[in-house]
C-alpha cells in the first residue's frame, strides 16, 4: 500500500518532527521534513508528494495558509493537519479548505499511519473509479453508462437499471465469458433460482435491443455463463 509513497511533513517541533519522520520511514514512506510553512511550501512545489502532514501552528506561514497554497497548485494531494487544539471552529475552517483529516496532539503513531493508509486507499479507489470507461462501442451500437442509453442504427433507448447493469458488465468483458453466478451477485446481490430466471428475461430483452447488428450476439453457455460476442 505504501510502496514509494512520498510524504511532505511540516513540523516546527524538532524532536517530534525527527521522531515522526523516522517512524514513517520505518513504515516504508519516503518522508521529507520541513520546519516552517515557507520552506514547506517550497519543498512541496519542488517535489512530487502523495500526501502532506502539516502542523497547524507553524512559523512564517501557518498550516491553514500552507494548505491553501497547496490547494492552489491544483493537484488533489491529501492533507492531514496536526494540531494541539481540538476547537471545532479550527476543524470547520480546515475542512472548508479541503483538509482530509485532523490528528490532535498527542497522538499514537500507529493511528496516524492507519489514517494515512485509509486516506490513500480512498484516493486510489476514487482514481480507479474515475478511470472506468463510461461509454462502450459494440458493433454498430454505442452504450453510455452515465445516461443508461443504448444507441443503434435505427433508434436510441434508455435502459432500465438492471438492463444497464447487465449490459455494462457484458461490455466490460466483451468476447469473454462472464460467470453467471458472479453476474447475478453483481446485479442482484445474490444467486438463486428466481433471480436466475429474471436474468434470463433481461438477457432476452437485450438480445432484441441488439438484433439490428448481425455481428453481435449474447451467447448462453450452459452451466457456465454468458458472453457478448462482437465480431
Amino acid at each position: 500500500m505504501n510502496d514509494l509513497i512520498r510524504i511532505l511533513l511540516v513540523e516546527d517541533d524538532l524532536n517530534l518532527g525527527f521522531m515522526l519522520r523516522e517512524y514513517l520511514e520505518q513504515e516504508g514512506f519516503d518522508t521529507k521534513l520541513y520546519r516552517d510553512g515557507e520552506s514547506g511550501l517550497q519543498g512541496y512545489l519542488k517535489g512530487q508528494f502523495d500526501l502532506c502532514i502539516l502542523d497547524l501552528m507553524l512559523p512564517k506561514m501557518d498550516g491553514f495558509r500552507l494548505a491553501e497554497k497547496i490547494r492552489e497548485d491544483g493537484k488533489r494531494v491529501p492533507v492531514i493537519m496536526l494540531t494541539a487544539r481540538s476547537m471545532s471552529e479550527d476543524k470547520v475552517k480546515g475542512f472548508s479548505l479541503g483538509i482530509d483529516d485532523y490528528v490532535t496532539k498527542p497522538f499514537d503513531e500507529k493511528e496516524l499511519v492507519c489514517r494515512i493508509n485509509a486516506i490513500l486507499q480512498r484516493v486510489n479507489d476514487a482514481s480507479v473509479k474515475k478511470q472506468e470507461p463510461t461509454e462502450f462501442t459494440i458493433g454498430s451500437y454505442s452504450y453510455c453508462c452515465l445516461n443508461q442509453t443504448l444507441s443503434g442504427p435505427t433508434e436510441e433507448r434508455r435502459l432500465t437499471k438492471k438492463e444497464a447493469a447487465i449490459l455494462k458488465i457484458l461490455c466490460e468483458h466483451k468476447n469473454e465469458i462472464v460467470d453467471r453466478s458472479e453476474l447475478l451477485k453483481s446485479v442482484w446481490g445474490d444467486d438463486d433460482y428466481f433471480m436466475g430466471r429474471s436474468l434470463d428475461v433481461f438477457i432476452s430483452k437485450l438480445r432484441k435491443y441488439l438484433k439490428d447488428d448481425p455481428n453481435l450476439s449474447i451467447e448462453s453457455i450452459p452451466s457456465v455463463g454468458l458472453i457478448l460476442n462482437v465480431i
